[in-house]
């Protein structure tokens, strides 16, 4: 596991094959608990080629020196990547 936050990824190798290929992350918070956004891509066996393009959040704390991840959010699809950054717009613009 990572020691910093900036160390914290999602890219996993299985069989000489990136499984889940990171593409960008934003750090959304450091500390004791940590939050990423991260956007990346599976790969399809069946398609021999990767899937599209998805986000997650997932929350770290640190422990004896290296964060775990505690929790994670995927968000599946940019559909519903939209409609979160609509509701968290109107949210805000309502203050």
């Amino acid at each position: 596991m990572a020691e910093t936050v900036e160390e914290l990824t999602i890219s996993y190798e299985e069989d000489g094959v990136v499984v889940t290929d990171e593409l960008d992350k934003v750090i959304l918070s450091k500390g004791a608990w940590a939050t990423v956004l991260y956007k990346y891509r599976s790969w399809d066996k069946a398609k021999a080629d990767y899937g599209p393009v998805a986000f997650t959040i997932r929350r770290y704390r640190k422990q004896n020196g290296e964060y775990k991840q505690q929790s994670k959010f995927t968000i599946s699809s940019e559909d519903q990547a939209r409609k979160i950054i609509g509701a968290l717009e109107g949210w805000i613009g309502k203050q």
